[in-house]
């Protein structure tokens, strides 16, 4: 028997599940059910990363332990993958004993290879990612809390395999999916490859798994999550499935993370002499309109909202249909409903409506015996064969939009077919001929709903209790004539879009307050850095001081009100915070170019600064 076995990334536990999470594991489990239906030895596994600095940090600022942390937070995930029908193997968390086990293993086999060396290391360290970055980094503003550190580190000789990886990669076209991904991953292995710092001193972070041969450090938390790949199904496990399994047929990930699995994963493997994985897929991010959906946008959406209003197969299938894997997709509520709308309510849903009431009016609730075999009744036949042919090579390629199209494309065919044959008409002329028609239209439907349901397994169970097909096999004629028809409600009842709109202007009436600006509104105000350089009292006013400002490249004046609260010596050398785009302003007779901004309680002000030392001045805030 074939197996199957596919992952997604270890989710960070302190993050809320959000839309990126939910697509992701929802993408692992339309792709293992498929695989499950076709008849294979499937393994699908999710799980939390749960160790490093920010677990740590979170921790001590709730004042509790790290694991209580961690066990606090986990549920969060576990209850959305239920409610979004997930169906995974297993669940793995990288405080298990078995997984502390593992990463000691390999740690001690890779430092026993000659691969692990100690050397004394100094430079930029992002708190935020959690790793040493380079001066390049630092400065393309994409890495928080950055700091110099110097220290004594493990380090891991990934540059030892440079080389081998460039080989793989290139002797396997499909181990990094999709092809852009892989030039770009090979694009980075043009550049010398260097060793990866894999240990942290405990008198820094002690949230970790220590290292096996030296008890004064825990493991870099890369080097730990990535290998929770081979502890779920069993390294150094005795009777487990690990050679059954691995290598994962699978990694699923999202792109922002390509490196760390394209790169130093593999380098690992290759140290600790195992099988790479076959396959390593990074898809494209979901999109608020335009921008990356991030907590700081504020445009990042909850799944469980969605599912609470429409439904868990809805949403299933229009995070399916809508990204093409490998490319990023817009999500809208437009979008959603549009699709929901014409794929959903009126192709599929309006099928099976139409189909099973005719069925119910003219043939007493009964499958009829026999199929159509006119020209029109046999190409919805072929048409019906070849789909199934179709969509599982699409599966096996990636193309799980493609899929999903080809499938509704074939409905909205046989929605065709049934507009041509009129079997509302030929069921009071001709019995036999509208039962034929009926009875092709119903299997066209059953095949439907059995390449649909690894994307709405509920939704489309209603299809097949409906018709009474307890033959779950993906072949053409699996009805069973005389079969009798469950009733069923609407399947996708149509969304009223004007009374939603109306119903949506209604509740920002009623609870918008007055001072609300939009998101775009608050773009077109720039918030920038400015150092202070020289500053003087405005004469014959008390309150109003003269500040001249270094904003980049560009000298300002800017006169302000702060005079009872700084005096000059306070201010010069200070990094402020400017509107920079302000229409310029003639205050007390003196032209003034922007307004710093400051904090007031009361009678108190306080001046808004930043330290000097880790910004330069003209730096855009967002």
């Amino acid at each position: 028997m074939n197996t199957f076995y596919l992952t997604t990334p270890i989710y960070y536990v302190n993050d809320k599940p959000h839309i990126g999470h939910a697509y992701t594991t929802i993408l692992a489990d339309v792709l293992t059910r498929f695989h499950r239906n076709a008849g294979e030895d499937t393994f699908f596994l999710t799980g939390l990363d749960e160790h490093g600095q920010k677990v740590q940090q979170a921790a001590e600022k709730r004042n509790v332990a790290p694991k209580d942390h961690c066990d606090e937070m986990a549920p969060r995930f576990l209850e959305l993958w239920d409610k979004l029908h997930i169906q995974n193997d297993d669940f793995i968390r990288t405080t298990e004993p078995r997984h502390v086990k593992v990463v000691q293993d390999i740690l001690q086999q890779v430092y026993d290879n000659g691969d692990i060396y100690e050397d004394e290391y100094e430079g930029l360290y992002s708190v935020s990612e959690e790793r040493f970055i380079t001066e390049k980094e630092a400065e393309s503003g994409e890495f928080r809390d950055i700091k110099k550190l110097k220290e004594k580190n493990y380090f891991f000789k990934m540059s030892k395999y440079q080389q081998a990886l460039i080989d793989h990669i290139n002797d396997n076209p499909k181990f990094i999916q999709p092809d852009h991904r892989k030039n770009e991953v090979l694009g980075f292995l043009k550049q010398p490859l260097g060793d990866l710092c894999i240990s942290r001193p405990k008198t820094r972070l002690n949230w970790g798994i220590e290292l096996p041969f030296d008890s004064d450090y825990v493991t870099y938390v890369w080097f730990d999550a990535l290998i929770n790949y081979i502890t779920a199904p069993g390294y150094n496990v005795e009777d487990a499935n690990f050679n059954k399994y691995w290598p994962a047929n699978y990694h699923l990930i999202g792109k922002d993370i390509l490196t760390t699995h394209s790169v130093y994963w593999p380098t690992m493997l290759m140290s600790a002499k195992l099988p790479l994985p076959q396959g390593i897929f990074a898809h494209g991010w979901w999109l608020g309109g335009e921008s990356k959906m991030s907590k700081s946008l504020g445009n990042v959406v909850d799944p469980l909202g969605l599912i609470e209003e429409y439904g868990v197969d809805p949403v299933r299938y229009y995070l399916m249909r809508e990204m093409v894997l490998g490319q990023d997709a817009s999500f809208t509520m437009e979008s959603f409903i549009k699709r929901y709308n014409s794929d959903l309510a009126n192709d599929f849903g309006n099928l099976l409506s139409r189909v099973s009431n005719l069925l119910q009016k003219f043939y007493d609730g009964k499958i009829p015996a026999i199929e159509d075999d006119s020209p029109e009744g046999i190409s919805v036949k072929e048409n019906g064969i070849q789909v199934i042919e179709d969509v599982w090579r699409q599966i096996e390629s990636m193309r799980v939009n493609e899929a999903i199209e080809t499938t509704l494309q074939f409905i909205r065919s046989v929605n065709k077919y049934m507009e041509t044959m009129a079997p509302w008409k030929l069921a009071k002329t001709d019995s036999e001929a509208g039962g034929k028609v009926l009875f092709t239209a119903a299997e066209a439907l059953r095949v439907s709903a059995l390449l649909l349901a690894p994307v709405m397994p509920h939704r489309t169970q209603t299809v097949l209790e409906t018709l009474g097909a307890s033959d779950s096999s993906l072949e053409w004629g699996g009805l069973t004539a005389g079969a009798e028809l469950k009733t069923h409600g609407a399947l996708f009842p149509r969304i009223d879009v004007k009374k939603l709109e109306k119903e949506s202007k209604a509740d920002q009436q009623k609870e918008e307050p007055d001072n609300v600006i939009t998101f775009d509104e608050f773009q077109s105000v720039e918030l920038k850095t400015a150092k202070v350089l020289e500053v003087e009292k405005v004469d014959g006013a008390d309150k109003l001081l003269k500040l001249q400002i270094e904003v980049g490249d560009e000298k300002r004046q800017i006169i302000s009100g702060i005079a009872q609260h700084y005096s000059p010596e306070d201010l010069v050398d200070k990094m402020i915070v400017v509107v920079a785009n302000l229409k310029p302003a003639t205050i007390f007779g003196i032209e003034s170019h922007g307004m710093l901004l400051a904090a007031k309680k009361g009678k108190d002000l306080t001046l808004i600064t930043i330290d000097g030392d880790k910004v330069a001045s003209g730096m855009r805030i967002y």
